[in-house]
């Protein structure tokens, strides 16, 4: 297993993480423990999570990952683990979390970040992530701007300056950002050096052979301003395994539950996914592999978030961790994604 220091932060993360979505709905305690086992053993150090999980959100299972996290953080040397969670966002419809979350202001930070501690028995995260921005912004399969869905919102600033208080309080180390966008970042990078505020040192957005598009903007501003990136959904929601080409009611996340894919559910993502499926198979490799290894390659990808319902998906996934990509591998890639550009952005 390869280390790689986490944007400007001190760091130093395995660069494949394990996600823990699937533990508390896919994975019984004892399922996740074993997958947890395993990385650990594998060489992982780094481990995400969040008060929101598990997915897909429900109250029976909210907070059901990160107390299964626990469970198996405490029989771990606490300093050899660099754990992440999340705060989630404003959302309506999650009644269960803080009455539905309509804000990242102080109230509701505090009271996430004490709930995740109280989870994960821990008394410190190493990374402490908002899942989501506050701000009007397209995200989860949205790909477009509209100012005329503008809301008021708790100021970067004023977030800023709460996270700085759980740094200071020892409650978290660093700051992260999640399904950020380029104006998001660059604010709180802004705001942070001006007033002498947590620096951001890492954005967690999806990133996959069907979702490039954080080359577009994002990789010169993270690589300048130093914040890496946590790279998620490598594998498409699965579907970059290959595994709903043959058999579109496959049993698995895009089947088992309801509108979980809307990401994924546009025209152009079936034909790409077959010409990356087509490429795998001319160099005599699995799709997931080479999906994996391609996202694993990239120069901006500080760690790779896989997550797993299986033991056997667990290692496949991080027997990738050690492949290279050819040149000619590569250049086959380029080309089915000059005809397919990101067909789920």
């Amino acid at each position: 297993m390869q280390y790689q220091r986490l944007g400007s932060s001190t760091l130093e993360v395995s660069r494949v993480c394990l996600g823990t979505m699937t533990f508390g709905q896919q994975n019984t305690e004892a399922e996740a423990h074993a997958q947890l086992d395993l990385a650990r053993a594998a060489g992982v150090n780094f481990i995400d999570t969040a008060e929101l999980y598990a997915v897909p959100a429900r109250a029976e299972t909210y907070g059901a990952s990160e107390r299964i996290v626990g469970t198996w953080l405490r029989r771990q040397p606490r300093d050899r683990i660099v754990l992440a969670t999340k705060v989630a966002g404003p959302a309506r419809g999650l009644q269960w979390i803080r009455g539905g979350p309509l804000a990242l202001d102080a109230a509701n930070i505090q009271a996430a970040i004490e709930g995740s501690l109280r989870r994960l028995q821990t008394d410190y995260v190493d990374l402490y992530q908002l899942h989501w921005p506050e701000r009007n912004q397209p995200m989860f399969g949205q790909w477009q701007y509209d100012p005329a869905r503008e809301r008021d919102c708790t100021s970067i600033r004023a977030q800023l300056e709460v996270l700085s208080g759980l740094v200071k309080a020892g409650k978290l180390r660093y700051v992260g950002l999640s399904n950020e966008h380029p104006w998001g970042v660059a604010e709180f990078v802004r705001l942070a050096r001006e007033h002498n505020l947590p620096c951001i040192v890492s954005v967690q957005n999806a990133y996959n052979l069907l979702n490039r598009i954080y080359e577009y903007g994002m990789a010169e501003l993270c690589q300048r301003e130093g914040v890496g990136l946590l790279a998620y959904s490598p594998l498409g929601f699965g579907l970059l395994t290959g595994k709903y080409l043959d058999d579109p009611k496959v049993p698995g996340r895009m089947n088992e539950f309801s509108g979980f894919g809307q990401r994924y559910d546009k025209p152009s993502v079936a034909p790409a996914v077959a010409a990356y499926a087509q490429v795998a198979k001319s160099f005599g490799r699995s799709p997931a592999a080479l999906a994996l290894a391609f996202v694993l390659g990239r120069w901006f990808v500080n760690s790779t978030i896989i997550g797993a319902t299986s033991i056997e998906q667990l290692k496949e996934n991080l027997d990738a961790a050690d492949m290279t990509l050819s040149g000619d591998e590569l250049a086959a890639i380029e080309a089915v994604h000059l005809q397919w550009s990101n067909p789920a952005p």
